[in-house]
């Protein structure tokens, strides 16, 4: 790739991305939410991707609802400073609601609303931009919390695409009483799926998924319940993949990425 081009200078914008899971039916595996994004979309159209987003400003609000832990912790977690992790935070609870209709909040620290339908004209303004996330939580007396959320991972998009992103990686487990959907205009078709068949769906060719998104999927592959996912500490390194070009064919590179590419469908095979 030349190492001139625009795209090279692009800056990475903060990101915030939620891995919804759940516990699977009769066999040992945990299910995810998944999203297949409408084609023809700026980024990642077509592709097969978990609830998320860049950050907004409004996310950084200082007056938000909180529970669980504070900033500070987030902050030494996610390796950024107080405001960022805040703000992080705040747009990994707010896509998450735009994008599937769950609601990591409560009206207090220890409970959490078990019907969202009654916001569904907010969620819309939410997504329009026409209301900010901590307007909406006072709005309504609701806490975010915090402790519904656990970092998992922490993803930069390769330099030399015309898009990047700084993204954090947040696991949360689906409320009870809550239903994730599909309200969303980013979103083509919705489904819940265990991590195995998902897996197998992209081997074969019937999805596409971007290397972060595969690699959450390989990760969550190994556990059995939420529970198990929950009490796990997950070391997070920041991964800056390389954009290569091999034989005329894009590649990006890496830890891992062997099993990236045996045999799987990749957004850039006709690039």
């Amino acid at each position: 790739m030349s190492s001139n081009s625009a795209a090279d200078h692009v800056p990475a914008r903060d990101a915030a991305t939620v891995i919804l899971i759940r516990d699977g039916g009769s066999r040992s595996e945990i299910e995810v939410f998944l999203l297949e994004r409408v084609g023809g979309m700026a980024f990642a159209g077509g592709m097969t991707v978990f609830p998320g987003g860049g950050v907004d400003p409004s996310d950084a609000a200082a007056d938000v609802g909180w529970a669980g832990p504070p900033p500070s912790w987030w902050a030494e977690r996610l390796g950024t400073d107080e405001g960022k992790a805040q703000a992080l935070v705040c747009a990994a609870a707010r896509e998450t609601f735009e994008e599937c209709g769950v609601l990591l909040a409560g009206s207090a620290p220890d409970s959490i609303v078990v019907d969202t339908a009654p916001f569904a004209a907010e969620r819309g303004r939410l997504e329009r931009r026409e209301l900010s996330f901590a307007e909406f939580l006072t709005a309504h007396d609701l806490v975010l919390r915090s402790d519904l959320l656990r970092p998992w991972s922490h993803w930069l998009t390769p330099v030399g695409e015309a898009r990047r992103y700084d993204t954090r990686f947040f696991v949360a487990v689906l409320p009870e009483g809550q239903k994730a959907d599909g309200e969303t205009s980013e979103a083509a078709s919705v489904s819940w799926r265990s991590t195995g068949d998902a897996l197998a769906d992209w081997r074969k060719g019937n999805t596409i998924l971007l290397p972060p998104t595969w690699s959450q999927l390989d990760a969550l592959s190994r556990f059995d319940t939420v529970a198990d996912v929950a009490d796990h500490e997950r070391d997070i390194t920041p991964i800056l993949p390389i954009l290569t070009r091999e034989d005329g064919a894009v590649r990006v590179v890496f830890d891992g990425d062997d099993a990236y590419y045996a045999g799987a469908r990749h957004p850039w095979a006709d690039r």
